[in-house]
């Protein structure tokens, strides 16, 4: 029987900037919000990984920046019983579904700390970024093994990219 469960999830780095306090209170431009995530899944024993979800978060202005919040929330899975093709879509979409919104309430009350409205992420469509990745994957490997001189079958020709 197939089995995919957290085991533990933390917080493994947190740093807060709010770099033009007390001025950042008077600025009078919209700011704009900055947003930057990444994962990354390490093994940890057999059947255990850790995923980690990178996620920089920023607001700026014309007059500077207001905060910037850079946070690793991460989580230990278990995986037993899967086919090996169906646990990297469980890692790279599954799993940060799960931490997902404990690491964007942890960004929301260190938004909320700087003095600043709370910043409340939009959900992450795990799912979407993963197919875009795997068809970048698919591209680049399709480019490295077309022969010298011939592009890929798939590859936009000169007109398609005018």
């Amino acid at each position: 029987m197939p089995q995919f469960s957290v085991l533990a999830q933390y917080m493994k780095d947190l740093s807060v900037e709010n770099p033009n306090a007390p001025k950042v209170f008077q600025f009078k431009t919209q700011p704009q919000v900055q947003l930057q995530y990444e994962l990354e899944v390490t093994p940890q024993a057999e059947d255990v990984f850790e995923v980690a979800l990178k996620i920089q978060a920023g607001v700026k202005s014309d007059e500077g920046q207001h905060f910037l919040i850079d946070l690793t929330y991460a989580g230990l899975f278990g995986v037993r019983g899967f086919p090996q093709d169906q646990v990297q879509p469980l890692l790279m979409i599954e799993a940060p579904r799960m931490i997902f919104p404990f690491a964007r309430q942890t960004i929301m009350n260190a938004s909320q700390d700087c003095g600043a409205p709370p910043l409340m992420l939009e959900p992450i469509d795990f799912a979407a970024q993963y197919i875009a990745n795997m068809r970048k994957a698919a591209e680049a490997n399709g480019a490295a093994t077309a022969p010298a001189g011939e592009a890929p079958a798939d590859a936009p020709t000169d007109e398609a990219k005018a």
